[in-house]
């Protein structure tokens, strides 16, 4: 590894009909999974039949897509503190040596 730090991947996607080369620490296949992601949104909103803008078009899709993630962060929240309270309602269960 250099003083600078890890090098960063540069891949290619297409988002909107628009090429971007991306510069990214994280892996290719997770960088093009991002971006089709994001062009997958851009299409379905695109495919509505409204003649929008294209900088519109892009606010739409990132409000849907953060949408998903807020609601997937309330699931994740949710299944945390189902988690913690089955460990609660085991733990009088397990041998004295393994409740901790």
């Amino acid at each position: 590894m250099s003083a600078s730090g890890p090098r960063k991947a540069l891949v290619r996607v297409t988002v909107g009909g628009e090429e971007y080369n991306l510069r990214t620490d994280a892996s290719p296949d997770h960088t093009r999974a991002v971006a089709a992601h994001v062009d997958e949104a851009i299409r379905t909103i695109s495919k509505a039949g409204v003649a929008i803008e294209q900088h519109k078009i892009a606010i739409l899709a990132a409000l849907q897509i953060t949408d998903e993630l807020l609601k997937e962060r309330q699931v994740r929240a949710a299944l945390e503190q189902d988690m913690a309270a089955l460990i609660e309602e085991i733990r009088p269960l397990l041998p004295p040596a393994k409740r901790e």
